[in-house]
């Protein structure tokens, strides 16, 4: 892992990556909407990872790669491919039969939170910090204001799949952290990225041939294909070879602090594209998220206590 960990405050290219990754990530609960129209959970997952895979297959052909395959490589894939898309992926579409995407990304946002008990218990560098942890209760302090009271008729309905999603979320966050392995072996976030969605792939394939068989479904739609193919290409191959280089350079818990700006994105974009209204519980909301990124980031608070340590006499 490199030095640049959770407790280090991040780069400008760091957040800039964050940044884009909460827009296509936010993207991905409304294709898999799309997509339920006409494809059934698991085969939506396994045709996600799997073009999203060949993309990456792809990819690494046209600049003369192959797949690094050090010990241990093989299982290390594996158990990524487990915790951070085989797992979380069925669950969410699983659990978006019952409930809407947007009340899915709500829970998605809880990540940070299992990041900061995940990270603290399982690394020697990323413990939780009174910082972080205030940092995680602004984060979803203002992703519940932002909500409002919209989604509290929701919440008590489809119990069983908002559990998924916070199961899904933890899955997420463990994986943050065993993926800090591959910096060790010396894999680089392409090859990363490859291997896990390759093995994603290989875990689905007979989940789908046993359990929804594609002789048996009916043809996807034109509109399913593209959300299926937006999944796949924005949404999976890209994201995940800027989450691996973020994950390198700012560490588990900085990285997963996308998942707190992607109700922020979704709103600005439809206030930028669908003409909705921004209310006043917007800007609080966001404020709030900033102040918990600050706080998590570090670099505010170190900046502020400099100049007062200096003035201390002795």
């Amino acid at each position: 892992m490199s030095s640049n960990g959770a407790g280090q405050a991040m780069g400008r290219e760091d957040w800039a990556i964050l940044l884009f990754l909460s827009v296509i990530w936010g993207g991905s609960f409304f294709f898999i909407e799309i997509a339920l129209e006409s494809v059934r959970p698991l085969t939506i997952v396994l045709i996600r990872v799997a073009l999203a895979a060949a993309m990456l297959w792809a990819f690494l052909w046209w600049r003369g790669q192959r797949l690094p395959m050090p010990p241990g490589a093989a299982s290390a894939y594996l158990v990524l491919a487990l915790l951070n898309n085989a797992i979380p992926f069925v669950m969410f579409v699983w659990a978006q039969q019952a409930i809407t995407s947007g009340l899915a990304s709500i829970l998605n946002a809880t990540t940070p939170i299992w990041g900061v008990l995940v990270a603290h218990l399982f690394t020697a560098d990323e413990k939780a910090t009174p910082g972080k942890i205030a940092g995680v209760l602004l984060g979803f302090a203002g992703v519940a204001v932002l909500i409002g009271t919209d989604f509290l008729g929701e919440l008590g309905s489809g119990v069983w799949a908002q559990l998924a999603c916070l199961a899904a979320t933890l899955c997420y966050a463990l994986a943050g952290v065993w993926a800090r392995r591959f910096r060790r072996m010396g894999i680089e976030p392409t090859a990363v990225a490859t291997g896990q969605l390759s093995a994603a792939a290989l875990v689905m394939l007979p989940l789908v041939l046993l359990f929804e068989p594609p002789w048996l479904a009916a043809a996807p739609s034109a509109g399913a294909w593209l959300a299926l193919a937006g999944l796949a290409l924005f949404c999976t191959s890209l994201a995940y070879i800027l989450y691996f280089r973020l994950l390198a350079s700012a560490g588990a818990t900085n990285s997963l602090l996308v998942t707190f700006l992607i109700p922020v994105t979704a709103i600005l974009l439809g206030a930028l594209f669908l003409g909705e209204r921004l209310e006043a519980r917007s800007f609080v909301g966001m404020a709030l998220i900033a102040a918990g990124l600050a706080a998590i980031d570090g670099r505010l608070f170190r900046r502020r206590a400099a100049p007062l340590r200096g003035s201390q006499p002795g």
